[in-house]
């Protein structure tokens, strides 16, 4: 069984090129062990469970082919849903961004970083940015209480992760700070670059936008060390092939539906 996980220093759920080619590899993932149409399912609680985030979610996706999907544990209460049966028949869980301190505080008390770590091993894909990239690791570099400070993840990547690395000043000189100071070395990630691992082996790079860089960081005898990552370039698809690939998606929906193959 091949493990995989994807971390990305930063992204949106937009209609820029970049954007674009962030869901695109997505989608390409989650269709690696997908039998028929891909499951995918956001896990928006480091930024609350909003409405705007799940919305822009489910508009990059719904047209896609694939079946998106949300769990809310902020709203349980009027959408229970088992968690562990959900989360376990997808084919990749993307956690999205917020506060790493209150992601994990709220999973603990649902248990799902257990679940999420039998996903994984079971090669459901995981991904996730910002803070939804850093929890997979030992620790990060979070904002959670309004300034740059070190923060505990899962652990199921040793090391550890430093979000928007070159557009948060800020963030990379506490994370160098920390590194320095005995914080286990790690990666640093701009927004649109990302890491993913597949097996054992060192992760690759990857940008979705000209000029984002992945580097690893780690410490030396002559202070803290960081070397940039060759990078892989995403191409976006050109909204016309988009839409090209979204009308062939509705064809065979509806011949589907008139088959009766779809409830």
């Amino acid at each position: 069984m091949i493990t995989r996980l994807l971390a990305l220093g930063g992204h949106e759920f937009a209609s820029r090129p970049s954007d674009r080619a962030v869901c695109e590899l997505l989608l390409r993932l989650a269709t690696t062990r997908a039998e028929g149409r891909p499951r995918i399912c956001i896990l928006p609680t480091a930024g609350g469970d909003t409405s705007e985030q799940t919305s822009r979610f489910y508009a990059a996706f719904s047209e896609r082919p694939c079946e998106p999907s949300d769990l809310s544990l902020f709203r349980l209460g009027r959408r229970p849903m088992a968690l562990r049966e959900h989360l376990l028949s997808q084919d990749l869980i993307y956690v999205d961004g917020g506060s790493l301190v209150n992601l994990l505080a709220v999973w603990e008390a649902h248990e799902l970083g257990e679940i999420l770590g039998e996903a994984w091993r079971q090669g459901i894909v995981l991904a996730g940015q910002s803070a939804g990239a850093m929890c997979w690791f030992e620790a990060g570099i979070t904002k959670s209480s309004g300034r740059p400070e070190p923060g505990d993840g899962l652990g199921l990547l040793s090391g550890s992760l430093c979000v928007h690395y070159n557009n948060e000043p800020e963030r990379r000189a506490a994370y160098l700070d920390a590194v320095g100071n005995g914080m286990p070395s790690g990666y640093g990630l701009d927004d649109y670059a990302g890491l993913l691992w597949e097996g054992s082996g060192p992760p690759s790079a990857l940008t979705a936008r000209r000029g984002a860089r992945a580097y690893r960081v780690t410490a030396g005898d002559s202070g803290v060390i960081e070397s940039p990552l060759p990078a892989r370039f995403l191409p976006a698809p050109a909204p016309a092939a988009l839409r090209e690939d979204i009308a062939e998606f509705r064809r065979v929906r509806r011949m589907r539906q008139g088959a009766g193959w779809l409830g």
